[in-house]
């Protein structure tokens, strides 16, 4: 059954932004980073994680739109670098680090897993957001597969065109949390990620990697955050 998002879930949200108790990163604007900018999320982004981790229910599924509300021409393409071309055929997904079981996974058998998919809004820290359907493979699903170690917390993405993010555990293993390797019921595009890109109703924009090539488990936050995190942005980036 598909359902109406809920106003009280994004006025509250809403109400810490303009507290100035989450999104930092909203209030830097902008791609580059001054000195301030690193200095003021220093002080607030403990505040903002503590606050966004105890907001988040790891395992509550957001409310999804139906089919008919998917607004195909809103979802704008962000280049980080460059559009790197990938073979379908030849591309595998490295799963490894604190986990019993490392694996290389190809597309087919990322293809051969339970299939999700979920009509959702994607929101973009630029302002601009866009109801898409994604289809892919849960990441909750792929944990189970690799078996992260007890002392995992946090989890890092590398994709093909040098981009890499860092998402804490219970967002990872979030139910909507997916490798997408479908957007509106077919192939993902190559500009959108294809062959595979997260996508997930409980984060920015900007946590959303495309074209992602390996995941790894990590017991702490490295100093290399995330791309836009290490230019200022917040680290939580929850919706």
């Amino acid at each position: 059954m598909q359902l109406t998002p809920s106003p009280r879930r994004l006025l509250t949200r809403r109400r810490l932004l303009q507290a100035g108790i989450s999104g930092t990163g909203l209030l830097l604007g902008g791609c580059g980073t001054s000195l301030f900018s690193r200095q003021l999320n220093q002080v607030f982004e403990p505040v903002n994680q503590q606050v966004e981790e105890w907001m988040l229910r790891p395992q509550a599924p957001v409310p999804e739109y139906a089919v008919s509300a998917i607004e195909p021409d809103k979802l704008l393409i962000n280049t980080f670098d460059f559009t790197p071309q990938i073979d379908p055929a030849a591309f595998q997904l490295t799963i490894d680090g604190a986990v019993e079981r490392p694996q290389r996974l190809s597309l087919a058998d990322l293809q051969a897993m339970p299939l999700t998919s979920m009509v959702i809004r994607h929101v973009c820290v630029e302002g601009w957001a866009a109801i898409v359907q994604w289809g892919g493979v849960r990441l909750q699903d792929l944990a189970a597969l690799v078996q992260p170690r007890p002392e995992a917390r946090y989890v890092y993405f590398e994709s093909a065109d040098g981009y890499y993010e860092s998402w804490d555990l219970p967002s990872v293993l979030h139910p909507q949390t997916l490798m997408a390797y479908q957007k509106n019921g077919e192939p993902l595009p190559v500009q959108n990620g294809a062959p595979l890109r997260l996508a997930a109703p409980i984060k920015l924009g900007y946590k959303q990697s495309k074209w992602v090539t390996s995941i790894t488990f990590t017991p702490q936050l490295m100093e290399r955050q995330g791309y836009w995190e290490d230019r200022g942005y917040e680290w939580f980036a929850g919706l």
